[in-house]
């Protein structure tokens, strides 16, 4: 109660998406437990603009800032506010935990939690619904609050799992199944006649009433944490909390339903222990693992995307995701409908944009600055078609933490491009006798690219991904991390973070970063579109690239439309312009008039080499994701489904269990750097440590 005052001042609140962030004058009122907000300071003496309940809200710090914070009210609404400093938004967040667990607790004195253990959805009638027969003092802001309810004075507070969670869960569990009768008993109905399965009142009955359970479960998430930190500490050593499990766990999730078998690889991998064990959540080991290439057989694995087209058929899925959006949501932690999945995790999609290793490895072979940056323009610009498998709008799996893809390409050296070529046309390298290696054994005529990937977070979900050719000195690192936001008919992704390109042979690096994906038409033909401006910079050379990536106009222009233009920084004379479509055919203009035009439907693909499955970890990804992969070629969604939820779990458990312990994940190939994310042994260090022990020995 020392801290409870009473604080005001401004701060910005997220109005929408076409108006933005405004300033608004906020007051926090402890003794009603409320947060008010006026147009300015001047209008506080006017009724407020606006007003939050705190009790049983939920204050969260946001991730995509120092300065950003939301307040989530229990009857659903949500402030989205920002201070001007991390300093002032620790204080407003402190503060409103502190006035919103006094309020909490004190409707939790009032409100004791429900006694009987026998109530039954399935036996009240709807004349008889559980808010008829709720006490009138029994809002949802006390009901909500069940949590927080304190045993008597001079009670322990008991190590097994309390009554009323046990009552919650029941409760939840026949709600479970009776939602799940509905939606049945809705899909049965006839695809034609008076009352269908595609009748719209229909169709937004399955929708909220989805909504509704999704939203009850993560507030018994949310009671099943704070249970949990309340009797943190008070647990002898070794034990466990048995009643710490997914919000649903799929037995019961399928408790009304037809019983659902999985493979015990999906469900329990072997590799996996932090569920077994606590005294031991890092049992499984997260050293590197040196991939030898002569182990991957070149990929025979061909699985085209068919095109979605028309989703009818899907309405009522897409229906029930919008009915739970809000424009300019996050869509991190939104479960998107297994349909519109890839057949590959986005850790393998970064590889698929390597699919032109010969245009990779000729940048390093131009004979000056400016002929380097041409190619890795051309190279950059000639990789998002293979990468996103052409514009169908399809998503790739959401890689687990710790998840890894590893792979390599081999080039036939008479294929790479040599010294004074712009060609992708490209002429032979050396011939004659090959040379020896320090063995006296013939080196091998194809160059070797290796490439790694991991998901190193979740929340945010960022991964790194690292390629390098030893041969011709030279490797890329990068980190991205993909915010999703829902923009009312299509979903935008952002790829924030930043790649470097390193050329040791002549000491240069190039930065470089990603542009925006947009999926679009999510309603009838969805198809996929980049857009954003992005820049390549070489500090050594002073030699940069500007990028626009352009999307569609509302009326008339091109799809897939790009162009951008290299330049020498120095002198501010533009050396090369490019235009087209990323997804067709680029035009390039050089500086002496010359023309090139690269038809990328045309270009080959080069085909990457995968470890056999049965050689491959439990972690990565074609292992993985192998049941939810079979289960899409084999035309089953929900059994997809089931597979993709198994996995998502396990994976919240885990989090969940390493919250609880405060054990720290360990990533296994990517070191954090600052704001970013480094390869462990890159080739720069190697090349390095290599000429500093020649050095030694000389």
């Amino acid at each position: 109660s020392d801290h409870m005052e009473n604080i005001c001042g401004y701060l910005m609140k997220y109005t929408n998406l076409v108006t933005g962030w405004q300033y608004r004058y906020f007051v926090l009122n402890n003794d009603a437990g409320l947060l008010e907000y006026f147009v300015n300071e001047q209008s506080r003496h006017l009724k407020p603009r606006g007003t939050l309940q705190l009790a049983g809200a939920v204050i969260s710090p946001s991730d995509e800032d120092s300065h950003t914070f939301t307040v989530n009210a229990a009857s659903g609404e949500q402030y989205k506010l920002r201070a001007t400093d991390a300093k002032e938004r620790q204080h407003w967040v402190s503060r409103l935990q502190i006035c919103t667990q006094h309020h909490t607790e004190a409707i939790g004195k009032n409100n004791p939690p429900l006694k009987s253990r026998s109530f039954s959805l399935a036996s009240q009638g709807s004349a008889n619904s559980p808010g008829v027969q709720r006490r009138p003092s029994q809002n949802a802001v006390s009901f909500f609050s069940v949590g927080h309810h304190r045993l008597p004075t001079g009670k322990r507070v008991p190590i097994m799992q309390p009554d009323h969670l046990v009552d919650v869960r029941e409760m939840m569990s026949q709600a479970e199944g009776q939602q799940r009768d509905l939606i049945r008993s809705i899909e049965c109905l006839p695809a034609s006649g008076h009352l269908t399965s595609l009748d719209q009142d229909l169709l937004m009955l399955k929708a909220t009433s989805m909504a509704t359970m999704n939203c009850l479960n993560d507030c018994f998430h949310i009671l099943q944490l704070q249970h949990a930190s309340q009797q943190k500490g008070s647990l002898p050593a070794g034990t466990t909390i048995s009643w710490l499990e997914p919000k649903i766990s799929l037995a019961n999730h399928f408790k009304n339903g037809a019983a659902q078998n999985f493979p015990a690889e999906v469900n329990k991998p072997a590799s996996v222990r932090e569920e077994q064990s606590i005294a031991e959540p890092c049992q499984l080991t997260r050293e590197p693992e040196e991939i030898n290439p002569d182990e991957e057989l070149e990929d025979i694995c061909d699985d085209k995307e068919d095109d979605l087209g028309a989703v009818e058929e899907q309405r009522s899925v897409i229906l029930h995701l919008l009915s739970q959006l809000k424009l300019g949501m996050d869509l991190t932690r939104v479960v998107l409908p297994t349909f519109i999945l890839e057949k590959r995790s986005l850790l393998e999609m970064y590889a698929d944009f390597m699919s032109h290793p010969d245009l990779f490895i000729a940048i390093t072979s131009g004979s000056s600055p400016e002929e380097r940056m041409i190619r890795f323009v051309e190279y950059y610009l000639t990789s998002f078609h293979e990468g996103r498998k052409g514009a169908i709008a399809k998503k790739p799996y959401n890689p687990i933490i710790g998840e890894t893809f590893h792979c390599s390409w081999r080039m036939p050296k008479s294929s790479v491009a040599t010294d004074g070529t712009n060609s992708s046309a490209h002429s032979p390298s050396e011939q004659g006798t090959l040379p020896k290696d320090p063995d006296g054994q013939a080196e091998p005529d194809y160059y070797t690219v290796k490439f790694v990937a991991e998901q190193v977070s979740h929340h945010p979900p960022v991964s790194g991904f690292y390629a390098e050719c030893v041969e011709r000195n030279m490797c890329v690192n990068a980190h991205v991390w993909t915010k999703s936001k829902f923009l009312g008919m299509s979903i935008g992704v952002t790829m924030v973070g930043e790649g470097v390109l390193h050329l040791l042979e002549h000491g240069e690096e190039y930065t470089f970063s990603l542009p925006c994906a947009y999926a679009r038409s999510i309603l009838t033909v969805p198809w996929v579109e980049l857009g954003g401006k992005v820049n390549i910079n070489c500090a050594k050379t002073g030699y940069s690239a500007s990028i626009n990536f352009h999307t569609k106009p509302f009326y008339g222009g091109k799809l897939h439309r790009v162009t951008g233009e290299v330049k020498q920084n120095m002198t501010n004379t533009v050396v090369c312009r490019v235009q087209g479509e990323w997804n067709s055919v680029l035009e390039f203009t050089y500086s002496n008039g010359e023309t090139k035009y690269v038809d990328l439907t045309k270009l080959s693909v080069t085909r990457k080499r995968v470890r056999p499955l049965e050689k491959q970890g439990p972690f990565e990804s074609r292992r993985l994701w192998q049941h939810v992969t079979e289960s899409l070629r084999d035309g089953d969604i929900d059994k997809a489904t089931e597979h993709k939820r198994a996995l998502e779990e396990r994976q919240r458990n885990e989090e969940r269990l390493r919250a609880e312990t405060e054990t720290p994940w360990c990533t296994k190939y990517f070191l954090k750097d600052g704001d970013g994310w480094v390869y462990h042994k890159p080739l720069w260090k190697t090349v390095s440590a290599a000429q500093t022990q020649q050095t030694d020995s000389n």
